[in-house]
């Protein structure tokens, strides 16, 4: 997947070894998995060469990253045409997971 960090989210990472992102659109700390209980369990940290930019290896528990259910955020193969097809199946029912 991926997500945006700011300070507190990276000092929350670092605090607790597992991953605390920043929301853009609701404008508050993330933690990944609160409400799934598919938290990310910090493994490894790696940064670009411009210090611009952090990788996190994770354990993902759960078995999925994407709120959609599928285990990865980047399920669609995308075709030069523009079309796309989805490649990943759904590991859990969002609906259920988190009951809307």
């Amino acid at each position: 997947m991926l997500a945006y960090i700011n300070q507190v989210s990276w000092d929350k990472t670092l605090e607790t070894g597992e991953a605390y992102y920043w929301s853009r659109s609701r404008q508050e700390l993330w933690h990944k998995g609160k409400t799934s209980g598919h938290v990310q369990k910090i493994k490894e940290i790696y940064a670009d060469c411009d210090n611009d930019t952090v990788l996190f290896k994770v354990e993902q528990v759960g078995g999925a990253a994407c709120h959609t259910g599928h285990e990865t955020c980047f399920y669609r193969q995308v075709f030069r045409d523009g079309s796309f097809m989805e490649v990943g199946q759904k590991i859990f029912d969002p609906e259920k997971v988190y009951k809307k």
